[in-house]
């Protein structure tokens, strides 16, 4: 029997969930979903610039299951720029950290760092 997923802990939830393509209309059956928790690799690998393990710190889970989380997201920002896809975020394993410095003060923690209540999940 399989473990069951551990929740990823999110520190704010994407403020766009869609992204493609504005020279054509896209099939909502070709959509590319992406995770939330795999935005959430995305946004803190390659935009606050942690590296893998902090990332991992953060979001409460092992290094290898960021590793292949991130891979997958890789994957799929991929797919959407070269076919020419709307990527859609939404859905996941995870929970929304609740902000205070003693269960999230990482650096890469935006309900922190902002000061936001960014409503639960």
């Amino acid at each position: 029997m399989a473990r069951p997923v551990k929740r990823r802990r999110v520190c704010g939830l994407p403020e766009c969930t869609r992204f493609g393509p504005l020279d054509s209309r896209v099939d909502p059956d070709h959509y590319i979903q992406m995770t939330v928790d795999e935005y959430e690799t995305i946004r803190l690998i390659d935009l606050e610039r942690l590296t893998q393990e902090e990332c991992a710190r953060q979001m409460n889970v092992a290094r290898t299951t960021v590793q292949g989380i991130y891979s997958e997201a890789r994957r799929k920002v991929a797919a959407a720029l070269v076919e020419g896809r709307v990527l859609w975020i939404e859905g996941g394993k995870y929970r929304l950290c609740d902000g205070h410095v003693r269960t999230c003060g990482h650096r890469g923690c935006r309900r922190h760092r902002w000061g936001q209540g960014l409503g639960g999940h």
